[in-house]
């Protein structure tokens, strides 16, 4: 029973202080957002290497998977329609179901498998490796030069990538309604205009904003609580990636609840 207590204990401190560190490393990235200093040449080469690697180099890979698993949806969702008699209800499904849910959904797991382990992996061989206190000693501030443009970058990539994702679901949505629903592609784009909304469009780019946000700046933090060992690095990018994808479900169940209410 004491140790049941004392494992309980244990666990409540860790998420504590882990939720700590997370309110106060969010609190120092968005405080650099408005700070001059922030946006000098080396942030800037930064970032702009983190969006080639992060929103650039997948393109094949993430336009294969798009029209792929676009088309496999498209196709599944509008038979089922026209099975059911629920013909009336494309728009709304089109944009509130594979724009709305699915695009950020499948790109935030794409980019948090592919960009936020490997920056998980480089925080923590950094950290390993005492690069951050070489930044330090050089009065380099890590936040700056290495946290804000992973971050911005993630931001800036979910939303690009949602968009893309969202822009190849329409297309498939289009040429599944004209082989399933006989549908021209003016009453299709007359079906869209009518069911997008201005809250659904602010929502989304919110959601992906925040996807972007966390799935960086957890990866990081987990980073940081590498030891001086090599053995620490898998250990902490297999907490770190655990994290992501609990803050993924978290922040979708948080928008479900946040869209039923407006």
């Amino acid at each position: 029973m004491i140790e049941a207590i004392g494992r309980i204990g244990k666990s409540s401190i860790q998420f504590s202080r882990s939720v700590a560190e997370t309110i106060d490393l969010s609190r120092q990235i968005l405080g650099t957002f408005f700070h001059r200093r922030t946006y000098n040449s080396a942030t800037l080469s930064v970032l702009v290497n983190q969006i080639y690697f992060t929103a650039v180099e997948i393109l094949p890979l993430f336009i294969t998977v798009s029209i792929v698993l676009g088309s496999l949806v498209m196709g599944l969702v509008l038979q089922t329609l026209k099975n059911m008699g629920l013909s009336q209800y494309l728009g709304n499904i089109l944009i509130g179901f594979a724009v709305n849910e699915l695009s950020p959904f499948v790109t935030v797991l794409l980019i948090a498998l592919r960009s936020g382990s490997a920056i998980n992996t480089e925080i923590a061989v950094m950290k390993v490796n005492k690069e951050l206190d070489t930044l330090r000693a050089f009065r380099i501030d890590p936040v700056n030069y290495l946290f804000f443009p992973r971050i911005v970058n993630g931001m800036v990539s979910l939303v690009l990538l949602t968009g893309l994702f969202s822009i190849v679901l329409i297309i498939s949505g289009g040429l599944f309604s004209r082989i399933i629903f006989g549908m021209g592609l003016n009453i299709y784009i007359d079906l869209l205009a009518r069911s997008v909304h201005l809250s659904d469009v602010v929502i989304l780019l919110l959601k992906c904003a925040t996807y972007g946000f966390f799935i960086t700046l957890i990866p990081i933090i987990s980073g940081m609580r590498a030891t001086h060992q090599l053995t620490t690095i898998p250990i902490a990018v297999l907490h770190g990636m655990i994290r992501v994808f609990l803050a993924i479900i978290f922040i979708e169940v948080l928008t479900l609840i946040v869209r039923s209410v407006i």
